[in-house]
């Protein structure tokens, strides 16, 4: 993780003079996307945060770092139970025309599920999960204050033990309309906030 880190880090570090020899640095801003849901069945509620710099107009690139904590209950057997998940990476963005904007998203998280033949599974020691996130939606920026992203994003990557196959909502069908499993798409809001 200290490796992961370091690296997230360095890029952004490269990124940052890389850029500012082409493009114009025009500040940095801080983000966060909050995640919250409860049933009696249990729920989670989490937090990611973003520290991206300007690049230009329209670029914003930076490191990132993700908590959740989830919990569930069984009501047919009384268990009951939670788990962390947590970890970093990297996102940039694209933004246009105060409308929209398009993006990726790379987070190496600590996941309870197991990768191997027992995905699925909640393990005791957990195994780390590759996302990476393509999508986008709708961005506007509000008084030079905030900035709302909200947009659709696909997990190229798809890992069975990814933490956020219980947020996947679009259903594949067989050919016969059966169901079939989730499209690994998760809808995401965040909030932009400039600090210079």
């Amino acid at each position: 993780m200290k490796n992961l880190i370091i690296l997230i880090a360095a890029l952004t570090l490269n990124l940052h003079y890389s850029y500012s020899q082409s493009f114009e640095m025009d500040g940095s801003e801080i983000g966060f996307d909050v995640a919250f849901s409860a049933s009696n069945q249990g729920g989670n509620v989490g937090i990611g945060l973003k520290y991206g710099l300007n690049f230009g107009e329209y670029l914003i690139v930076g490191p990132s770092v993700r908590y959740e904590r989830l919990w569930f209950k069984n009501i047919t057997t009384a268990q009951e139970g939670g788990y962390n998940i947590y970890g970093g990476g990297a996102f940039a963005h694209a933004r246009f025309f105060n409308a929209l904007f398009v993006g990726a998203e790379f987070e190496m998280l600590r996941s309870p599920f197991g990768k191997d033949q027992f995905a699925g599974f909640i393990t005791n020691t957990g195994s780390w999960a590759p996302t990476l996130f393509l999508g986008g939606g709708f961005s506007m920026e509000f008084n030079e204050a905030i900035r709302i992203n909200a947009g659709i994003m696909y997990d190229v990557i798809n890992a069975q033990n990814s933490p956020f196959q219980r947020s996947y909502f679009l259903q594949k069908k067989t050919e016969f309309g059966q169901p079939a499993g989730y499209l690994p798409v998760i809808y995401r809001i965040a909030f932009f906030i400039p600090l210079s």
